[in-house]
């Protein structure tokens, strides 16, 4: 029994109303360089974790309905880790049955996770349309054109939005996980990229050739769905996760150049992993995205690197950076500590860096 998370479970059910009461919305600074509280302008530096899945590699809503004791335990357990951000990602496919029908179903318990994240005093960075699991993608939504998909995407985040417009635990909306334009002059056949680890992170936003330009279409397509949010919420941030190849550099390209298609995001967000020996690299990159707006890396870790580099990266990147979020998958620090494995042994070092750096990164913050 994780006896550790019962008790902590316990101690945050009881400070459930400070916890709520002191949780305040989220807004850009008045220089429009970072992050502060709507009421008390105190500074907020996001400093978290990526709840993408549990230990078994379920996602959110394959559990959340019959697990949700789960749930309240990693919320509770990434708290006292010190995290005040918490990114879930949300699948398009659990939330809508019709390309013009949410499920109710979802949002309620989508509600009862604001509710949590409430009681327990933590933002979250909600992702949503997710695909990762292809076999959860309706038939019904890969077969629309592009811009039928757009809309059933409206109609997705319009839902959403409503449902957490009122909620103060919404640090901000991530339009989608990783999106890219179509390039060529062919029709594309998959709306999905390559897996990874059995998901599929990188989703095609069109997949027929355009006479614009990769980034005017980028651009095109944020504008659409930030208007549709804010039909129904006008306070909470908005941004979308960007892969490191975003920039307008020779190569692989995502369509999504920061200074090209930010026009109507509250702050930029870069999915960066150093690489080993590639620090300095890593920087130049991190550099590429920091643009005069917020910046948080809002998916990091030692994946590439020794834990050592990577350290030394997310120490220089505060030259840049305004937030950062790793990873967290249901398991604690002392359960990572008894296994004998180098994956645990990586997540552990993580975990403790996370814990003993939190102070430092987060500043004034708290």
């Amino acid at each position: 029994m994780r006896m550790c998370s019962l008790i902590a479970v316990l101690t945050f059910c009881c400070s459930s109303i400070l916890s709520a009461a002191e949780l305040d919305f989220i807004r850009v600074s008045a220089d429009g360089k970072s992050f502060v509280t709507a009421e008390a302008q105190k500074p907020f530096v996001p400093w978290g974790f990526n709840y993408d899945h549990n230990r078994e590699g379920q996602l959110l809503e394959d559990y959340w309905s019959t697990d949700w004791k789960q749930v309240e335990q990693d919320f509770a357990e990434m708290k006292q880790l010190g995290a005040n951000v918490v990114r879930i990602h949300i699948q398009f496919g659990k939330f809508m049955s019709a390309v013009d029908k949410p499920r109710e179903e979802a949002l309620q318990k989508l509600s009862e996770l604001l509710q949590l994240a409430e009681r327990t005093g933590l933002y979250l960075d909600l992702t949503g349309l997710g695909c990762y699991h292809k076999q959860d993608v309706p038939a019904w939504y890969d077969q629309l054109t592009d811009q039928e998909r757009w809309q059933a995407q409206v109609v997705f985040w319009k839902a959403v939005a409503k449902q957490c417009a009122q909620s103060p635990a919404i640090f901000c909306y991530d339009l989608m996980n990783e999106p890219v334009v179509h390039a060529g002059k062919k029709k594309g056949t998959d709306w999905l990229g390559p897996g990874f680890g059995g998901k599929h992170f990188v989703q095609r936003i069109t997949l027929s050739p355009d006479e614009r330009s990769r980034p005017e279409i980028a651009a095109a397509w944020i504008k659409t769905l930030v208007e549709a949010i804010r039909q129904e919420d006008s306070r909470h941030l908005i941004t979308v996760g960007m892969v490191p190849w975003s920039l307008d550099h020779p190569g692989l390209r995502s369509g999504f150049v920061p200074d090209k298609v930010s026009q109507h995001l509250d702050f930029i967000c870069v999915h960066l992993y150093p690489e080993s020996g590639k620090v300095d690299e890593a920087m130049e990159t991190l550099k590429g995205f920091d643009i005069g707006k917020p910046l948080v890396i809002e998916e990091t870790f030692p994946l590439k690197s020794s834990p050592q580099e990577f350290e030394e990266f997310l120490i220089k990147s505060r030259k840049h950076a305004d937030g950062w979020i790793g990873f967290y998958w249901g398991q604690t620090l002392p359960e990572y500590k008894s296994e004998k494995s180098i994956a645990a042994a990586l997540m552990a070092g993580w975990l403790e860096f996370f814990t003993e750096n939190g102070s430092k990164f987060k500043g004034k913050a708290e």
